[in-house]
């Protein structure tokens, strides 16, 4: 008997899959009698929240004998709902990972080349506090910079900041989701949250420009979307690469890559001179709509087809179909945006058309979040205040809401406006993060001191002078975490499931402990992490037990959407969705966005396409023995009729070199498929580390960053343009 599956049937089966995915890695039979014994008896259970990406789905560990056993969902969380994705379920194989880093390290070495000696935490400790105390003598605390990324910075900022640092940067800023960020609060006098404030489940009509929705396992955003699509929900996906959210799709077009631009502002034409605007809505909330009539006239749907390669037709298709389903239409503003440059503007194009559209605040759109605030700690001295007036490392860019990883990495190169002598590093591989590569070797060789603090031995630890080797997250407490959502803010807490192992540390008690080496124990009244959560949880009056047993606290909030007892707040200069920008005018950029032409693949080369495994975070979790062995390394997609001219077999090894004569080390296998056009490669991201003390991920696959060498700054907001790249196959490998 056959069984044929529509799409609504996959959706709903797809919807129940996630739990479960990493219980069939081949993980050491240890490790699955453990589970099974847990599954036998009842085991002690704590509540606490995920670290394998940044959604932090809160989760119960299963203990035994001080070891976890097994991790479930939370059904209070709002992030998860009582569902884990694949990497959630491996948690124990970033618990048990015998490559784990087990005790501090001091490098006697070259950075880069390093000839490490195993430390006590006081040796650890000692070092760092005096070379701290050299470089703030010399060159003031200017001279200390933070990246990050990860709940356990919180601390790290903390104690900084009271040594009287101001430098702080996560990457995820210039090299993520920044630009759209910063395009939509120009729009909206909002970004667009994290997690997104998107109305999937109740959407009558989804438009998603290359997003990778699903393959980067946004848990309870895959969920929406599931819900949507299964309610009748309409899904356009504009994208060269048929993803897999692509693949569920009513209409995919497959565009010709770096002329999104184009297609949105013929849409955004369209839906202004055929009247599917909302013109109440933009009566009430919105200003400058005749200024943006005048600036699209001639971004017509044939021009669009001519700089796109989507039929003029098909636009216009999706411009009325927006109309008649506005306003419960979504169109994604995405997540990871650093495309090509003009990103913010790309990004405020898509702000512009959910706004014509009168989707900001309405069911089935973008609906406003409740939040859920902690105060900090309480009694704590005030962080001290420079009396210096310190040029701005991101002077250059008016709109940059946050410092860049960029200026800072420029900044250590040269000197100016000011020296930058010190990195502390936190759970970033920062030399996979930034581009260029060499440029990134550069700045490190300038420092005076670089700290790495994390737990796996990533590609930056090697260029480290000393390693702080923080627990796990299932062995320590943590900030609180908070989250808006629809209909409630959420806070949940991070607690230690089982004792750390090895001479791992908390970063509470690494920084209370270099803290009192610096002189600033005053900053850190708590006797542990536990008594840091009990003071939070006093402060935003809470309960600390509740808390700790259900390991989240709901915080209703009003109704999500607009009504007369909510009515919007717009973040901008006239208190209005502003669709054209008098902020962008008076910098002296272009208040409606533009189109610019972006070059095209020189003859031989492919425009060089990366994305998210959905078994995967980044670099984070390619050593975990329990994805390992599901995605070993990464493949290279390539057009199967392209791939056949060029002689190349589904399979086999080749290398990739770019157009600026580049060679990544290693090989990638080429993946022939009809699900990406043919002037385009892609490829996972994450893969290629080059750390042999990552036994399972060294060099596993190729890393795109090493590719990554023609890069373009955001000029409104510094964001770091990676999708300008081109490479060519070389056989052989």
């Amino acid at each position: 008997m056959s069984i044929k599956f529509s799409r609504r049937t996959f959706m709903k089966f797809a919807g129940t899959a996630t739990a479960g995915v990493a219980a069939v890695a081949s993980v050491p039979p240890k490790f699955i009698s453990w589970a099974e014994e847990a599954e036998k008896k009842e085991a002690k259970k704590v509540a606490t929240f995920c670290e394998l990406c940044f959604w932090n789905c809160s989760l119960i560990a299963k203990t035994e004998n001080d070891k976890v056993v097994k991790v479930d969902g939370n059904p209070m969380s709002l992030r998860g709902r009582g569902r884990l994705c694949g990497r959630g379920n491996a948690a124990l194989g970033a618990v048990y990972d015998p490559d784990r880093l087990k005790f501090p390290l001091v490098n006697n070495g070259k950075r880069g080349e390093p000839v490490w000696k195993r430390a006590t935490w006081d040796e650890a400790l000692t070092l760092t506090a005096s070379k701290m105390e050299k470089i703030k003598k010399e060159y003031g605390p200017e001279a200390f910079a933070m990246f990050y990324h990860g709940t356990g910075a919180s601390f790290w900022k903390h104690l900084l900041h009271a040594y009287g640092v101001t430098t702080f940067a996560a990457p995820s800023f210039a090299q993520c989701r920044g630009p759209r960020d910063i395009g939509f609060y120009l729009t909206f006098g909002s970004d667009a949250g994290s997690p997104e404030y998107y109305d999937f489940s109740r959407s009558r009509y989804i438009l998603l420009f290359g997003s990778h929705l699903g393959e980067n396992a946004h848990n309870s955003q895959v969920q929406d979307i599931v819900a949507g699509l299964a309610g009748g929900a309409k899904l356009t996906v504009v994208d060269p690469r048929l993803s897999n959210i692509a693949s569920k799709a009513d209409r995919w077009l497959p565009i010709r890559p770096a002329t999104d631009m184009a297609f949105l502002l013929a849409l955004i034409r369209s839906v202004i001179e055929e009247g599917l605007y909302d013109r109440e809505y933009l009566s009430k909330y919105a200003t400058g709509l005749e200024e943006l009539r005048q600036a699209v006239q001639e971004y017509t749907p044939q021009w669009g087809e001519k700089e796109t390669g989507i039929s003029s037709e098909d636009i216009v298709a999706v411009a009325r179909e927006l109309g008649k389903n506005a306003p419960n239409v979504i169109i994604g503003g995405g997540r990871f945006s650093a495309w090509y440059g003009d990103d913010t503007q790309r990004s405020r194009a898509i702000a512009i058309l959910n706004a014509l559209l009168g989707t900001w605040g309405r069911e089935g759109g973008y609906f406003i979040p409740s939040g859920a605030k902690i105060p900090e700690y309480p009694g704590l001295p005030d962080y001290p205040h420079s009396e210096k007036e310190l040029p701005k490392l991101d002077a250059a860019y008016p709109f940059a809401g946050l410092q860049t990883t960029t200026s800072i990495k420029n900044a250590t190169i040269t000197g100016n406006p000011y020296p930058v002598k010190a990195w502390f590093v936190y759970g970033s591989n920062l030399i996979k993060t930034m581009n260029k590569k060499e440029e990134t070797e550069k700045a490190i060789k300038n420092l005076d001191l670089l700290v790495a603090i994390e737990t796996m031995p990533a590609d930056i630890i090697k260029y480290a002078d000393v390693v702080f080797p923080e627990c796990t997250y299932m062995e320590r407490h943590d900030e609180l975490n908070t989250g808006k959502f629809k209909w409630a803010g959420e806070i949940s807490i991070r607690q230690p499931a089982m004792e750390p192992l090895y001479e791992s540390k908390p970063s509470w008690w690494i920084t209370k402990e270099l803290g009192a080496k610096l002189g600033l124990s005053a900053y850190f009244p708590w006797k542990d992490g536990e008594e840091y959560i009990k003071g939070k949880c006093s402060a935003a009056g809470i309960s600390y037990e509740e808390l700790k047993a259900n390991g989240i606290i709901l915080k209703p909030g009003k109704s999500p959407y607009i009504s007369a007892e909510n009515e919007p707040e717009f973040g901008t200069p006239s208190g209005k969705i502003e669709l054209y920008s008098s902020q962008l005018k008076e910098k002296g950029f272009d208040p409606v966005p533009k189109y610019t032409k972006h070059p095209e693949p020189p003859e031989g080369h492919f425009r060089l396409l990366f994305g998210r495994s959905p078994l995967h975070t980044f670099s984070r979790t390619t050593n975990n023995f329990m994805l390992d062995d599901l995605v070993k390394e990464n493949a290279l997609w390539i057009n199967a009729k392209k791939g056949k001219e060029l002689g190349l077999a589904d399979g086999e090894y080749v290398m990739l070199e770019n157009r600026d004569g580049v060679k990544a080390p290693g090989r990638i296998k080429v993946k022939l498929t009809q699900r990406l056009r043919d002037d385009a490669v892609y490829m996972y991201h994450g893969f290629g580390v080059h750390s042999r003390a990552m036994t399972r991920a060294d060099n596993m696959g190729i890393a795109d960053d090493d590719l990554i060498t023609d890069i373009f700054i955001d000029p409104l907001m510094g964001g770091t343009a990676m999708r300008r790249n081109f490479v060519k196959i070389v056989k052989g490998a």
